[in-house]
Order: structure tokens, then sequence, then C-alpha cells
């Protein structure tokens, strides 16, 4: 058999006699035979672990029936949403989803007479088509005339990696946000996700810009006793407002504050029926950042938290934050419900009051296309600003209404932008 051709363990039969020389060269002739059976043995296990399932699986007809089928489910419901859209806009972005989505049809009634249409491409695209119909939702127009818009976004002006390594893929970062602080200390920071990208409990501070781009200088704070305490970071959520650092609670629904001078951590829960945590609704558009469910934001006007709720179908909620020094607790004062489903953009962040979300472009380039505006309730989803980026993935953006600076932490890489109005 080709099992004892590969072993190449025939034994000469002259040599069978005394004296033990003779008896331990067969011996090790034997011992070499069954190494390389089991060699072979731990192919076989290693390609019935990896491709088992899937033979199992195809030999009794599930994989592609049962596939198909609930890509079917999906499609018809996608239809009947592209049909919605579609008779409320009529315009070329949705007659553009309308013929994909036939031609997404085709591929999956193809798919039952054929192998030639890959099932992962088949639902990659039904993952694009579901996200583009989510943010072409009718939403009016009306509100381009307010004053305090961003108009345009430059090109990265700073760009770094983080202070750990690239392998550190999500995190937040920036510059103390809170105008006319007396804090004029530590004024970088970052905020990096060292436990599996999703957990943490330091914040690095720098006094000065330089510092920061020298990586020199720096103090660590640390806010929490474990990366799994009560009190430590949940996702890429942070900003740093005034004395304290804001940003998601670990698995919960509530937001922390955790001071730099005193030390103490102060809470406040969500608003909201079934607020999105532990990777509930993250950020996704073309891929989910991992527990990206509460973002953390401030502007001009002061503290948001943006998240989802299942209360309001998964759509993005924002909250408005501020500190009461006197009583010192965290406060929502009030709550918006906007109709951008969560899932259907990269990431978000807060400009004078006004709620801007991104979608993802390509490898090097991100768009702004919604924007919400707390003052008046109304929402518009034809935007097209353009974000270019060094990596794929975007964990968080922050805007900083000191310097009117916007900062993306881009799958390791630190990248800032100015803001145009």
């Amino acid at each position: 058999s080709k099992k004892s051709d590969s072993c190449q363990c025939d034994v000469n039969t002259t040599i069978w006699s005394f004296p033990a020389l003779k008896y331990e060269s067969v011996q090790q002739q034997v011992e070499t035979c069954e190494t390389s059976l089991h060699g072979l043995q731990g192919q076989v296990r290693t390609e019935d672990y990896f491709y088992g399932p899937y033979r199992y699986l195809h030999d009794r007809g599930l994989y592609t029936a049962l596939s198909i089928r609930l890509l079917g489910q999906e499609l018809s419901q996608l239809e009947t949403d592209i049909t919605v859209v579609h008779s409320q806009l009529n315009n070329a972005q949705s007659q553009k989803l309308h013929k994909e989505v036939g031609k997404l049809h085709k591929d999956v009634l193809k798919m039952q007479t054929s192998d030639t249409v890959n099932m992962k491409t088949v639902k990659e695209k039904l993952r694009y088509l579901k996200n583009n119909v989510e943010s072409c939702k009718s939403i009016p127009k009306d509100f381009r005339g307010r004053s305090g818009l961003i108009t345009n976004i430059s090109d990265p002006i700073t760009t770094k990696i983080n202070p750990y390594d690239k392998n550190h893929i999500s995190g937040s970062w920036g510059k103390q946000a809170q105008m006319d602080s007396g804090t004029d200390t530590e004024t970088y920071w970052v905020q990096t996700l060292t436990s599996s990208n999703i957990y943490g409990n330091i914040v690095r501070l720098y006094q000065t810009y330089k510092d920061f781009m020298r990586s020199a200088n720096h103090r660590d704070a640390t806010f929490s006793s474990s990366v799994t305490a009560p009190t430590a970071i949940e996702g890429p959520s942070a900003v740093l407002y005034g004395d304290g650092l804001y940003y998601h609670c670990y698995r919960s629904a509530d937001i922390c504050r955790y001071d730099l001078k005193t030390n103490e951590v102060k809470r406040v829960t969500l608003p909201g029926t079934g607020v999105g945590f532990n990777n509930k609704f993250p950020y996704c558009y073309y891929e989910c950042r991992s527990n990206s469910d509460v973002d953390v934001e401030a502007d001009e006007t002061g503290l948001w938290a943006l998240y989802a709720t299942v209360g309001n179908h998964g759509n993005l909620v924002v909250s408005k934050l501020f500190w009461d020094d006197n009583s010192k607790t965290i406060n929502v004062s009030q709550t918006w419900e906007t109709r951008l489903f969560k899932k259907a953009a990269t990431n978000a962040f807060m400009v004078c009051g006004v709620m801007y979300a991104t979608r993802y472009v390509d490898e090097y380039r991100e768009e702004v296309f919604y924007a919400f505006d707390t003052a008046t309730g109304k929402e518009d989803n034809s935007l097209a600003l353009p974000l270019e980026k060094v990596a794929k993935g975007v964990a968080s953006l922050s805007y900083n209404p000191v310097n009117r600076q916007i900062y993306m932490y881009n799958d390791g890489y630190l990248l800032a932008y100015q803001a145009y109005f």
C-alpha cells in the first residue's frame, strides 16, 4: 500500500540473528517505521478536524440546502425593504440597489444547481446590500442651512503607531477636550485596549504634543484594578474631558468617569429599553468592531453617549451627559432616538450638537454619510465627506472642540484631521 511504501520499513531477515548489534539495528528500523506511521495518523486527524464537519454535512445534502434556504429568507426580506426604499426615494442610489439585489437573487438560484458561486462571496454581498438599505431609509434633508456644520475634512495631519504596537488594533486617543478648562498638563492621551483588543484599565498621558509624538515623558494612570473589574473599560469608547476620563464600564449599560486627580470612579446608567452592550450593537457596516456598543464623545456643548437599544430597534440613540461638580455625579439630561441602524455605520462623533456617522468605502477611505441634529431632530443621509486612513478598520472617532480636530484610532495607528466649517 501507499502507506507502507512511505514508511520504507522493509525488514531484511538476514540480520535477524544475534549478537545484539543486529537486534538493535532491526529495532531502530521498527522505531523509524512507527514514527512515520504516527506522522501519517496525525495528518489524517488534522484533516478530519478541519474538513470532517463539512464532509458530514455535504454527504447528507444539508450544508448547501440549509445555507441556501437561509440566504433565500434573508434575500426576500431585503427585496421587501429595497422596494419600500425605492418607492420613497426613486433616485439613482435606490435604483442601483434594486438592480444589485436582483443580480444577487440570480446568484442564489444558481447555487442550487452549480458550485461555481462562492457561498462566502454571496453572504458578504448580502450584508453589504443590507447595510446600504438601512442607511438609505427616507430621511428629510432640510437642515443644510444650519450653522456649525462640517463642510470638509483634511487629509491626516498626524500619523503615528500607538504606544504599544500596531497589533493593538482597538482603543481611542486625543487631546483634552473641555473648552475653557483650567487643565494645562497631560493634554494628550491614549487608551489602548490591551486585553483581547476589547478591555483595558490604563490610560497613557502626555503633557505636550511633542512628548506624545516622541512617546516620551508619559504617565500611566490605572483606573481599574484589573481588565475584568466593574470599573474597567469595555470597547474603544473613551474621551478625556477636563480632569475626567469618560468611558463605557465593563459589561454594563453604564458610563464611568475616572477622576485623574482623586482616582475616584463614578458611573451612571444610560436610559433606554435594552441598552446594547457586550457586543450586542457594535459599529459594523463592513466588519464589526468588537464591543463598540457604547461610544462617549465631546463637542462644544459638552459630553455625549452614542449607543443603540432594543427599544429603538438597534438604531443609534444620543444621550447628553453632564458632570455635576457639586454632587460629584454623572447625569443624563436629554435623549434622542435616531433612525440610523447602528450596525450600518463604522463609527460616529459629535460636533456642535450634531452627530456624524461614517461608513466604509475601501481599505484606505471612510466617508461621513449621515448627520443628526439634536437641536431640531432632523437627519440627513446624503453627506459624502471623505476621510483618508492608513489601515482598514476604524476603532474610534472623536472630535475635539478646542482645536477642531478629529481623532481616529485606525487599527493600531493614531490619525488626526482638521475639520472645516
